[in-house]
């Protein structure tokens, strides 16, 4: 009798130990995903992160869809997530190819992109047509902005009336590291938004700030703007392009 009470405590306590350490893994997922770049500051605290036993329900509203895929790629890469149940809906204000739609999507390349100003710039839109105000610490900053609007589906033309500083503040280092989870999911964001990378089988890793890019390209041209736009994303240190090209 004595042993099987034993067998049974036995048995109690492991599972009250997985159970606990299943929790841990879940609130850890939790944490990880509210803290990175992409949620606070990107998602702008709009997309709810659930996880149970390794599986994350996401719940929310985004401006687009595409950012329904980083949000879920971003999770995807944190450490003990075994599936994504990807519930987020889409803000019915700003509908597809809208104007709205366009200056939230330009906003959201000014995040996510380095040497460019999201807090400087201040975004129009009318009739697809972008007018673009605010400042510039430089002439190649301005210019940049510009590049990035012209990059959006439906925009018909670009009006950049960006101001550019002209005794800009000296140059400051970054205020916060964004973190590998975020800029692994940066990197395919823009690798699948951009109309000519979109259709690229690569996988993304990311180590520090230095990321590495495998996978197959078309040819030598698709695979160097590849790892320029990988360059071009924020928290970025350096990229290995190791992509193969098709024979």
């Amino acid at each position: 009798m004595k042993l099987h009470k034993l067998v049974a405590f036995s048995i109690i306590a492991t599972s009250s130990v997985a159970l606990f350490a299943s929790s841990e893994t879940d609130r850890k997922i939790e944490d990880a995903a509210k803290a990175s770049y992409n949620y606070r500051t990107v998602l702008e605290n709009h997309v709810n992160v659930q996880a149970n036993d390794g599986v994350v329900t996401l719940t929310g509203t985004v401006g687009d869809k595409d950012l329904k895929v980083l949000a879920e790629d971003t999770v995807s890469n944190l450490p003990g997530v075994t599936r994504v149940d990807n519930q987020i809906a889409l803000d019915p204000a700003l509908a597809e190819h809208s104007d709205g739609w366009i200056a939230f999507k330009l906003r959201t390349q000014l995040l996510v992109r380095s040497n460019v100003s999201a807090a400087n710039t201040t975004v129009r839109v009318k009739d697809g047509v972008v007018t673009l105000t605010g400042t510039a610490d430089n002439l190649a900053q301005k210019e940049l902005t510009g590049e990035y609007a012209k990059e959006i589906d439906w925009v018909k033309s670009v009006k950049n009336d960006i101001v550019v500083n002209a005794s800009p503040a000296p140059a400051q280092t970054m205020g916060e590291k964004i973190d590998d989870t975020s800029i692994t999911a940066q990197v395919k964001y823009a690798l699948f938004t951009h109309r000519s990378t979109s259709a690229l089988k690569t996988k993304i890793t990311t180590t520090d700030g230095v990321v590495v890019i495998t996978g197959e390209a078309a040819n030598d041209a698709e695979k160097s703007l590849a790892g320029k736009l990988a360059e071009s994303i924020r928290g970025v240190k350096s990229v290995t392009n190791d992509m193969t090209v098709k024979m």
